[in-house]
């Protein structure tokens, strides 16, 4: 692993975020919300959702900076009395886990699909494309908005992970086309060189060659694309919590949090919509940087 690593670090692309001051800083930014989402209970101050620890008398505290703040909160606390530090980790990691889950189904049916299309042409190529253009003639958040919205009505009663799982096809419904159409594209201009055609004349089976040589020469374009997408998924999940149909709301997400504190933005409490707006744009701001660095070091032409 060590070994590897050194490799990486030494390599083209590893060299490209050595020498890219705002990659370097967008990973440190990135890590650091990773790593506090996936160790939530131990990061975090408190649990603000456990309601046995909620103190209503500490509710809409301002940060431990103003005249009346408090230093056990350090960005005070929300309308039930939660720790607003604790709520942005917390809400950071189901913004974070559906983002980056939606992205992965996106990924697969997008591929899968795209390297079918372009692999094998003919009325399957023009069937999928047609799909896709009526997909793209939808807005993405309006379809993921109808969708999560009769997932709750149907399932009001839902468990978390059931509630979550709608919320993630939800968001990969208009998703996955952007990396069908690509690797489409891509997949067009792989299957007419040397190495297919002699893979074909050996007697490969397409199916294999699709999986073990055109795949491979495809994915660069798909990568980049991913790590932007990752962002756009977490901004489309908190858009649909702050309207409601989101995330369960006991387990609220960013989108949720802003949501709660909007009601409270105009009458002065402004940290607490303030501060999950900022968590959500510092980590859309990050992967969008870290997918900008990906961009410009896969690219041979700007080496």
């Amino acid at each position: 692993m060590k070994a590897t690593l050194l490799r990486w670090w030494d390599s083209d692309v590893g060299y490209s975020l050595r020498t890219s001051p705002m990659a370097l800083v967008a990973a440190a930014v990135a890590l650091v919300c990773v790593f506090c989402a996936l160790f939530a209970p131990w990061v975090a101050p408190y649990n603000p959702f456990d309601l046995a620890t909620l103190e209503l008398s500490d509710a809409r505290l301002p940060p431990a900076w103003s005249e009346h703040g408090s230093a056990k909160y350090l960005l005070g606390t929300d309308d039930q009395g939660r720790d607003i530090l604790s709520a942005l980790i917390y809400g950071a990691r189901i913004s974070l886990v559906v983002g980056i889950a939606s992205v992965l189904l996106s990924v697969v049916v997008g591929v899968a699909l795209g390297l079918l299309a372009g692999f094998t042409g003919g009325w399957i190529d023009g069937l999928l494309m047609r799909l896709c253009d009526v997909m793209l003639s939808f807005p993405a958040i309006l379809v993921a908005l109808l969708i999560a919205g009769v997932g709750r009505a149907l399932l009001p009663n839902a468990h978390e992970s059931l509630a979550f799982g709608v919320l993630i096809v939800s968001i990969s419904l208009t998703g996955w086309v952007q990396y069908a159409r690509t690797v489409r594209g891509s997949t067009l201009v792989e299957r007419n060189k040397e190495y297919v055609q002699a893979a074909r004349v050996t007697g490969v089976a397409p199916l294999t060659i699709m999986r073990r040589h055109v795949l491979p020469n495809v994915m660069g374009p798909v990568l980049v694309l991913a790590t932007i997408q990752v962002a756009t998924a977490i901004i489309t999940e908190a858009t649909l919590s702050f309207l409601g149909v989101g995330a369960p709301p006991t387990s609220p997400s960013l989108g949720t949090l802003i949501r709660v504190g909007n009601d409270y933005l105009f009458s002065g409490e402004w940290w607490i919509t303030v501060f999950p707006g900022l968590m959500l744009v510092l980590i859309a701001l990050s992967v969008n940087l870290l997918g900008d660095w990906l961009r410009d070091a896969l690219n041979p032409r700007l080496r």
